[in-house]
């Protein structure tokens, strides 16, 4: 069975800024994981139009392109018998802001998502059968970011088959604990306040009752792994990965509020162009960055 998972991000900003600061930290994200022949290589990042999205409700906006190459997030023993260049996730965007689906397709050879739990005889299995991973693995993210505290039952209008099957994750990016290597005090929610809005620090238990402005981030990841016997452990396992990525990023959004606020989309479209060249030169330089498998 297809795992959905809806998590619920609120955050003490409105939509509009929201849409600047999470570009923005996309931008210094992407250049906090490039380096060392590895990392974020943007192909597109261009208008579209006529893309029917949320039952035809958004139809044009932002659409971007990203390969990730990431020969370092697999075990050692798997790089060994993996062609060079094969080790990449490749990403599609469609964001038609306050709306945006992502598309994640996964090559076989992308073991950095589920190795935990594949044997060395699978890895072998999988690599006579290019194909099968190819069109047995996807993952799809759709966000709808609202102004509210994320107690909206279906915005993502689920049919009821669906509706059923979807857990609710509400993410709180002060009090949920984060991992020891992915905790910075000058990310810190809990410590941290805003000079240019005087927002923060969010020390309250039920602060997203208290603050103004507020809004939340409803992200649905489908996901699923068609393997006999690992798909329930793989499946698992990735929505717990995405939980991780949308705490600490969002922390991030947060704590950088002073960077980001007051920028204006031009200013972001222009930060984004110049993140695209800078990612090109650093990805062949100095040292791989973020964490490896073998660390």
């Amino acid at each position: 069975m297809v795992q959905i998972k809806e998590f619920r991000v609120t955050l003490p900003l409105t939509v509009e800024e929201y849409q600047v600061a999470q570009l923005y930290s996309v931008a210094e994200a992407s250049k906090n994981n490039t380096g060392g022949g590895e990392g974020i290589e943007v192909r597109k990042n261009e208008p579209f139009k006529n893309v029917p999205l949320l039952g035809g409700k958004y139809t044009s906006g932002q659409y971007t392109y990203k390969v990730y190459h990431l020969a370092s997030k697999v075990p050692a023993f798997i790089r060994m018998v993996l062609p060079k260049g094969s080790l990449e996730v490749h990403e599609e965007a469609w964001n038609a802001y306050p709306y945006c689906k992502t598309v994640i397709s996964v090559s076989i050879n992308c073991f950095h998502l589920f190795y935990p739990f594949v044997t060395q005889l699978e890895v072998f299995i999988i690599l006579q059968n290019p194909g099968y991973m190819k069109e047995n693995f996807f993952i799809v993210i759709e966000s709808y970011h609202i102004g509210d505290t994320g107690d909206q039952e279906n915005v993502h209008e689920l049919p009821p088959d669906k509706l059923k099957t979807r857990e609710v994750v509400h993410i709180d990016i002060a009090n949920d604990p984060v991992l020891p290597a992915d905790y910075k005090e000058d990310e810190d929610p809990t410590k941290f306040k805003s000079e240019k809005t005087g927002r923060g620090p969010l020390v309250e238990k039920d602060w997203k009752y208290n603050v103004s402005p507020v809004m939340t981030c409803y992200k649905l990841v489908t996901c699923e792994f068609k393997w006999f016997g690992l798909q329930s452990r793989v499946e698992s396992f990735i929505q717990k990965s995405e939980k991780r990525l949308f705490t600490n990023f969002h922390r991030q959004v947060f704590c950088w509020m002073d960077r980001w606020h007051g920028l204006t989309m031009e200013d972001i479209r222009a930060i984004e162009d110049k993140t695209k060249e800078e990612l090109e030169k650093q990805r062949f330089q100095g040292e791989v960055r973020g964490m490896r498998a073998d660390d």
